[in-house]
């Protein structure tokens, strides 16, 4: 993670590929067959490339990112004075300078029709929407004041992912793979999952920026083959597809020595790592040879694309070494009509999410992954359109996410918004600072994981972010 340590070993791994000369795909070959598992040997202390800054209390982290952004006045930041005040004109004084997507002129006050209840032994408000994730509370730290500089899909995704609202910058899951290294070679280092279309950001939101593109996100497929093209061609065996590599790479190191291009080193690594995976994915994807009670309590079905599928997948992946694991749904922009959408698209990820903290914490996982809940903003505290079709508009000012497991201190609240949710009155988070306390989790100092990029150090966290220390255990 020292600019110059990285470049040291950058060379000698040049160096090395350029005198390994032929017989890359045969020894990919020979690993797959004796049936090498990293995830099964030691963890931490067998990370292949870097190792933290400090004694982390993570070692992978599952993002659970709700695409559209749902209400948290509706989920999780309990306001009865806005209940109170329903369909009343919104004070002047938070519309001055106020920027919204859609909402023109002066818009009514919008109370949620759920009811919120204290949960588990902290008392953690939750709303009757998340009965599931009730049985888990003591486990949630919860932040309430995340606030965001953008107000639009597309650059606020970004700026979820990559601290930056533009198109160029890695994500987390980026930063986190470069930074800290794989702990194991049969699979990826960052997954991401998907139900429903992508987001506006597209596939930036697991990209990698201008980082070495070994560590971007791979997309995993609930249908086909999970991953494009892993499968052989027909009439082509293993052995056909080792002598292919092989050939490949021989080519590759010969130009990658007369160019010195540590995107051709990159290509090497992953033609080997996409053969090991013919045999590693296959059985990692095999969600019917989980146990029934396993399948019921996710309510998975195996075979189709849902949510729950993919919560049981990230499971089967931090389980099998994969640091980052990014599950992405669709379908939470309720501009209208939000509390009768609301519940349908609750009911569909409230008890996968609680069966993945419980099924973590039942394998002694939980304590070593980072289960992190949120999205790109929230939603107002106005109404848009009519009654009869109410919805919320983009929120930028204050919003909720939440983490649990890998070192945060479960039945926690951090922040406090104004009696309407509007704005924050104690402790405002910033995407930055947010970032920089995932990081701190994985034992990272947010201000040393820096990339020389067009002259300049670059960071996750800018300039700017401060760690969370209200909520580490």
């Amino acid at each position: 993670m020292n600019p110059q340590l990285a470049q040291l070993r950058d060379l000698t791994r040049r160096e090395l590929l350029g005198r390994l000369g032929t017989g890359l795909g045969s020894v990919a070959l020979s690993m797959m067959l004796a049936g090498e598992n990293r995830a099964s040997q030691t963890r931490w202390q067998d990370a292949l490339d870097a190792v933290p800054h400090f004694a982390p209390k993570a070692k992978n982290v599952i993002l659970l990112h709700f695409v559209g952004a749902p209400s948290q006045l509706d989920l999780f930041d309990n306001k009865p004075e806005l209940r109170k005040f329903d369909g009343q004109r919104c004070p002047e004084k938070y519309l001055e300078g106020a920027r919204f997507a859609f909402i023109r002129g002066k818009p009514k006050l919008l109370g949620t029709q759920f009811d919120f209840r204290p949960c588990g032994e902290s008392g953690l408000e939750l709303s009757s929407l998340l009965p599931n994730l009730s049985r888990v509370a003591d486990e949630i730290a919860l932040i309430k004041t995340l606030h965001t500089e953008q107000f639009n899909h597309g650059p606020a995704q970004l700026f979820f992912h990559t601290g930056f609202p533009n198109f160029g910058r890695p994500v987390m899951g980026t930063w986190i793979s470069y930074g800290l290294g794989s702990v194991n070679r049969n699979l990826p280092n960052f997954v991401a999952l998907i139900t429903g279309s992508i987001g506006g950001a597209g596939n930036s939101m697991w990209g990698s920026g201008f980082l070495p593109t070994s560590h971007q996100g791979v997309e995993f497929r609930s249908q086909g083959d999970p991953v494009l093209f892993l499968s052989n061609p027909a009439g082509i065996t293993t052995s056909d597809r080792g002598r292919m590599i092989d050939n490949i790479n021989k080519l590759n190191q010969a130009n990658l020595a007369k160019v010195g291009d540590p995107e051709i080193a990159t290509r090497i690594n992953q033609y080997e790592l996409a053969f090991r995976m013919q045999a590693s994915v296959p059985e990692l994807m095999d969600i019917a040879s989980e146990p029934k009670a396993i399948h019921e309590k996710y309510g998975v079905e195996p075979g189709k694309s849902s949510f729950a599928n993919n919560c049981l997948l990230a499971r089967r992946l931090v389980e099998r070494g994969v640091r980052f694991v990014q599950v992405m749904d669709q379908g939470w922009d309720h501009h209208g009509s939000i509390f009768a959408n609301l519940p349908k698209k609750t009911q569909q990820v409230d008890g996968p999410i609680a069966a993945l903290i419980e099924d973590l914490k039942l394998r002694g996982l939980l304590d070593e992954t980072l289960v992190i809940w949120g999205a790109e903003f929230g939603r107002t505290p106005v109404l848009q359109s009519d009654r009869e079709k109410a919805g919320r508009d983009h929120h930028k000012e204050a919003f909720c996410v939440w983490m649990a497991g890998g070192g945060v201190k479960g039945g926690t609240v951090v922040g406090k918004t104004d009696e309407l949710g509007y704005f924050p009155v104690e402790d405002p988070v910033s995407m930055h600072d947010f970032h920089a306390t995932i990081l701190h989790l994985l034992g990272v100092d947010h201000k040393r994981l820096t990339f020389k990029f067009q002259g300049r150090d670059y960071r996750l966290t800018d300039v700017a972010g401060d760690v969370l220390t209200k909520i580490l255990a």
